[in-house]
């Protein structure tokens, strides 16, 4: 075990414990924990904004460094959006992440156990990720 789903309160294993991680992180507005101001994803800031290649590019480059910042056992390697620019119109949008997966970097051992593929869904004001 290692740690507790947020929303059944089951006991996960770790995999599924940073995934939750990245959920939180990704849906968090940056300033909005008042105890950790600088914590959060920034994406949600984006949301509402005319669509445009370049931010694409900024919400990619805010969510790879969001990762890399506050989840120490994932080293993001690439992020790609999945789906039409019409779903992303309706307020859908899905994420392509693929990861190094270090399973005790968050205790300062960053041996990388394997690569994960996983996608962020945005959908509503809810994130959630699947293991592809």
């Amino acid at each position: 075990m290692a740690g507790v789903d947020r929303w059944t309160l089951k006991p996960i294993d770790n995999l599924s414990s940073t995934l939750q991680s990245v959920e939180v992180i990704l849906s968090t507005d940056i300033g909005s924990r008042v105890m950790r101001r600088p914590f959060g994803g920034g994406v949600a800031e984006l949301l509402g904004r005319q669509l445009a290649p370049r931010l694409f590019a900024v919400v990619q480059q805010l969510i790879g460094t969001a990762i890399d910042l506050w989840e120490p056992r994932l080293q993001v390697r690439r992020v790609t959006f999945a789906g039409s620019t019409d779903e992303v119109r309706r307020g859908t949008a899905t994420v392509l992440i693929d990861a190094d997966y270090r399973p005790r970097g968050h205790l300062g051992d960053f041996t990388v156990e394997r690569n994960i593929s996983f996608s962020v869904s945005f959908a509503q004001g809810r994130t959630s990720t699947s293991v592809l």
